[in-house]
């Protein structure tokens, strides 16, 4: 294939524009890490059967930071010459000599540094075809609206094809890179009826294009979902169990991620300040972060300062197991990076091997969440507070759907009421969890 011998040109290339900046910072006496990312893709737009627009991009960037004394000056620049190079060195440097000395600024450890990169089959390229690109989108849009007649607009299909190359070096002797694809398709359909109009969508997501869900199936899919929301209801305001089902699951374990990390525990800036090693969950619930699954879409060898990845519980029969630490707050803290500058990576949440069905069954009434709005979680405090949409639990059947509630309570009381958590994994996101019952929240609506 053209693209891949086109890449793994590039990819050469770019592993020596990293060498050679290590190289030339030899003579400046500084410690120094070197960032490369390189990304080439193409986007599709889709609406009413009409191209919107196609966008290509092929978009690289370098980034220098040296650490002289404990001062840190970091630059970057799209010019790779070698001329541009001595120049973002001399800047990086001048910079550093006018920033404030931090004694918890500099390199990571050696002996945590990723100095061989791990294989996860994250690479699986496709020729650029932009002409199948246009025919998914217009394929999947079309058979929605062949789907129902209440379907009668759209929002958009969208196709979207990116391969990323990441290369990382620091003056510590690392120097690895690693490459991968993403491919996502998107469609949003509106569906109207005598009294209301509705709109909903779906989409799908893979490293392998052959993974993505069929665009037939999607935009079934996406109308099946608007027309399920017509004739919504509002309802009164109460208390009773709610289900995140599992395609929002992932953002109610998100406000875990900002609660234990690093930078918010150094500032004592969260509500989990003194949970460490403590029960915030249910004892049968795990939370594990497993950063080389194969084919994974949070899957990484190493962070973003070149520390390698590992297996790890967050979450260990309910009690918190570890913050999650880069270089600097690991320091602030007195302990060692946890390799999670940047982010997480695939967090696998355990269930209780039961269906959806057998969750719905366990609730007599109540909500089932299906799309969240609005930021009203604090993390100082643990308050929730967030807009929601879903559907109305009858005696374990979903009845009718309902719109304009808002759902509160506090994360530490939500994560201990936990019920249970069903088998419908959602894979396409970094948190990966089926739906999830709460045994009582707050529910604001009349």
């Amino acid at each position: 294939m053209q693209l891949i011998r086109e890449i793994e040109k590039e990819e050469l290339f770019l592993f020596n524009t990293a060498k050679e900046t290590l190289e030339l910072s030899k003579r400046k006496n500084t410690s120094i890490e070197v960032s490369i990312k390189k990304t080439i893709g193409i986007s599709v737009n889709i609406r009413n059967g009409i191209i919107e627009n196609i966008e290509f991009n092929n978009d690289s960037v370098l980034f220098i930071t040296v650490y002289n004394k404990f001062s840190k000056g970091c630059v970057s620049s799209k010019d790779f010459s070698t001329n541009s190079i001595k120049n973002m060195l001399e800047t990086a440097i001048n910079i550093s000599k006018y920033s404030s000395s931090d004694f918890f600024s500099g390199l990571p450890d050696i002996k945590l540094l990723c100095l061989h990169s791990v294989e996860l089959d994250l690479f699986h390229p496709w020729e650029f075809n932009i002409e199948h690109a246009i025919n998914l989108s217009i394929l999947s849009e079309k058979e929605a609206f062949d789907f129902d007649k209440r379907i009668v607009n759209s929002e958009g299909s969208f196709f979207n094809s990116h391969v990323t190359i990441n290369v990382f070096g620091n003056s510590l002797g690392m120097l690895e890179t690693y490459k991968s694809t993403r491919y996502s398709t998107y469609n949003c359909m509106i569906a109207q009826d005598k009294n209301s109009m509705q709109r909903d969508f779906d989409y799908s997501i893979s490293r392998k294009i052959d993974d993505l869900e069929k665009p037939e199936i999607l935009g079934q899919s996406s109308a099946r979902r608007a027309i399920s929301r017509l004739g919504s209801r509002k309802i009164q305001t109460m208390k009773s169990p709610v289900i995140f089902s599992s395609e929002i699951s992932h953002m109610f374990f998100s406000h875990l991620v900002h609660a234990i990390s690093g930078d918010n525990v150094y500032q004592k800036s969260t509500f989990l300040i003194n949970d460490l090693k403590s029960k915030i969950f249910p004892d049968w619930l795990n939370i594990e972060e497993n950063p080389h699954l194969r084919q994974g879409l949070g899957s990484k060898p190493f962070d973003n300062e070149g520390v390698f990845t590992e297996n790890k519980y967050i979450i260990q029969n309910g009690i918190l197991q570890t913050w999650l630490l880069n270089t600097y707050n690991a320091r602030k803290l007195r302990l060692e990076s946890t390799g999670n500058c940047g982010g997480i990576y695939n967090w696998l949440v355990s269930n209780s091997n039961i269906s959806f069905e057998e969750l719905l069954q366990k609730v007599d009434q109540g909500i089932l969440i299906t799309e969240l709005m609005g930021q009203g979680v604090d993390i100082i405090s643990g308050n929730y507070s967030r807009g929601a949409v879903g559907f109305w639990i009858e005696k374990g059947k979903i009845s009718y759907p309902i719109n304009e509630i808002t759902i509160s309570g506090n994360l530490r009381n939500m994560w201990n009421n936990i019920v249970s958590i069903s088998t419908d994994i959602d894979k396409r996101n970094n948190i990966q969890c089926g739906s999830v019952l709460l045994s009582e929240m707050q529910i604001s609506g009349n």
